[in-house]
């Protein structure tokens, strides 16, 4: 499996610009479009207010489709100008060799005094040869519980990959870098603030690094002071210098992205161990090696696997201040004696030519229970000296402490390249954006349907109800037609004996010496009558209980004939010529039920 997934080929990038600018050219088309058709129709008063009320569902689903086509339309733009690892920059000649990239050094997390972020689970996958184990943890209480852990041989997509919940909840994904990629150095160097403790290692990395320091990547780690120590005086501290080679992280990497893992972090776990054993064992005050007391030495044996070999990791601890880091190899069991011996006595004749190991130092070794009964045996065989055995802490606590180190760094105390960094980020971006017109386009849809079944099912409910229509129609025009008629035939009821009821009121009435020269009934419902009378006996008519006022007063069964008040043109009117006068006044018939 290759280290770095190639770059997006030339042609897909074409293609993803061709149709990204074309998108976005449609649009804005589209867009102009839009808004001339609008501002023309209502210049033009051809949109009033119903037709933009029924189109305003039409122009919001528009409006939707047109701002995720747009996202799209970036996306694809970005996509095909998005530059990848491994293109030559815009200018630099054909066949020139690529700029050396120099190797950025990340910072030690003993160091920082706060944390980049408030992180919330951690995830730390140890990937073997032949299985793999994942540990996930939840912060909680200033620290990390453990949540569960996977020894399947495939990962769950939903417990290591980020989604949109990072942004608000940030994961942390670390993974353990095998032993065989791994360098370390111990130095010593003044006390420092970080930035100037990382300008010191940095001046020393071309002595440290075992290769040229534009093929690795390094870090360093402070241990923690310890009272007590030879470097603890106050002057000194012990710094951990890791250096893997950039290939192999890559290739590491390779392997991660090919499982679904993206890593933010690269650790190398047997600092947590070191950690651990150094601040357990009871420090040693210093001696001064002038008064002939020497500090006292002990030696820490970690059985590891170096790809397919038996090896261990051996720390040298003097005066409580470690002073020494290396690798042996188990040798097969013919020549395991002499080689082993071999191999320590070379790690021990380098502590006494630096001078840091005066005096035979004390044995340790730190294996489970599997490797114990072969590695106790050859020791034993091998140094003919007591040999403490002592278990290692257990994976999970292994994972808690790396967990909780790996979130108190800085993002620069990583082996993590940065290039690889950016790269995660901006495919994370990429999913975010994916995923968010996914969503978009799927509450698009949704909403479609909705609006659909919707509109479905009122057009049903409106042929239903044109139906209906349909087949009551006859019956409601028949109805309508039956009304009319009783209508009419109720007013000819009421109206049957109104004329001569009007008569006889009149003739009722009427005073003697008074003549009535006409007498109309128009409409059903208007009575007029003038006459004329001499000047003398007007009052016949005009007078409070006269003519005028008994006539418009007059009932039929106990009710009122006629309307009580007078409109304008129903009013008394009187014209006198000579000793003549001529009356004139109308009356508007009450009508009252026919049963009445």
């Amino acid at each position: 499996m290759k280290a770095v997934p190639k770059p997006v080929q030339t042609f897909f990038k074409w293609v993803c610009r061709i149709f990204g600018v074309l998108i976005l050219l449609q649009l804005l088309l589209s867009l102009v479009g839009i808004i001339v058709f609008i501002s023309f129709g209502v210049t033009t008063h051809r949109i009033n207010k119903t037709i933009s009320a029924a189109l305003l569902h039409d122009l919001v689903g528009i409006g939707v489709g047109w701002f995720l086509m747009a996202a799209l339309g970036i996306w694809l733009a970005r996509m095909g100008w998005r530059k990848e690892k491994g293109e030559s920059q815009p200018g630099t000649p054909p066949g020139a060799p690529e700029p050396v990239q120099e190797p950025v050094p990340a910072a030690p997390g003993s160091a920082l005094t706060t944390r980049n972020k408030r992180w919330s689970s951690c995830n730390i996958l140890h990937l073997g040869a032949d299985a793999q184990r994942l540990w996930q943890f939840d912060a909680k209480g200033g620290g990390f519980v453990l949540n569960r852990e996977h020894d399947s041989g495939s990962l769950s997509a939903g417990s290591v990959a980020k989604s949109w919940s990072s942004l608000w909840q940030p994961k942390l994904n670390v993974a353990w870098l095998p032993p065989e990629s791994v360098f370390l150095r111990v130095i010593e160097l003044p006390r420092s603030s970080f930035d100037e403790t990382l300008a010191m290692v940095e001046l020393q990395l071309e002595r440290l690094s075992p290769m040229p320091v534009t093929q690795v990547v390094w870090t360093m780690h402070v241990l923690p002071h310890k009272t007590g120590g030879e470097s603890a005086s106050g002057s000194l501290q012990t710094v951990i210098v890791v250096i893997a080679a950039r290939g192999a992280v890559e290739e590491f990497l390779g392997k991660l992205e090919g499982r679904g893992f993206l890593a933010d972090r690269l650790e190398f776990p047997f600092l947590d161990q070191l950690e651990t054993d150094g601040s357990s064992r009871p420090s040693a005050a210093s001696k001064s090696r002038e008064g002939g007391n020497a500090a006292p030495a002990d030696t820490w044996i970690y059985p590891l696997w170096l790809g397919n070999q038996h090896a261990a990791l051996v720390a040298w601890w003097c005066g409580g201040t470690l002073r020494n880091l290396g690798f042996i190899a188990l040798p097969p069991a013919r020549d395991r004696t002499v080689e082993l011996k071999k191999q320590l006595a070379l790690l021990t004749w380098s502590g006494e030519l630096e001078g840091w190991l005066a005096a035979p130092p004390q044995w340790h070794l730190v294996v489970d229970s599997a490797n114990a009964a072969e590695w106790e045996n050859a020791l034993r065989e091998v140094l003919g000296e007591p040999l403490q055995v002592s278990p290692p802490l257990l994976p999970a606590d292994l994972a808690a402490r790396t967990a909780q180190r790996a979130a108190a760094a800085s993002e620069r105390a990583n082996l993590l390249p940065s290039e690889f960094s950016a790269r995660y980020h901006e495919r994370f971006v990429d999913h975010l954006w994916l995923r968010g017109l996914g969503a978009a386009g799927a509450l698009y849809v949704v909403g479609l349907v909705i609006y659909f079944c919707a509109t479905g099912l009122l057009a049903m409910q409106t042929h239903k109800v044109e139906q209906a229509v349909a087949d009551i129609s006859g019956s409601y025009t028949n109805a309508i037609q039956l009304k009319a008629r009783y209508e009419v035939l109720q007013e000819r009821q009421e109206l049957k004996y109104a004329a001569l009821d009007c008569w006889k009121v009149i003739a009722e009435q009427l005073p003697a010496g008074i003549s009535l020269q006409r007498l109309s009934f128009s409409n059903g419902n208007k009575l007029s009558l003038s006459g004329t009378c001499p000047a003398d006996q007007i009052g016949l008519i005009t007078d409070k209980e006269g003519f005028y006022d008994r006539v418009r007063r007059a009932k039929r069964n106990g009710q009122p004939m006629f309307n009580p008040n007078a409109s304008p043109s129903e009013q008394l009117l009187i014209r006198q010529t000579g000793n003549t006068v001529t009356w004139s006044f109308g009356l508007e018939l009450q009508h009252t039920e026919a049963g009445s």
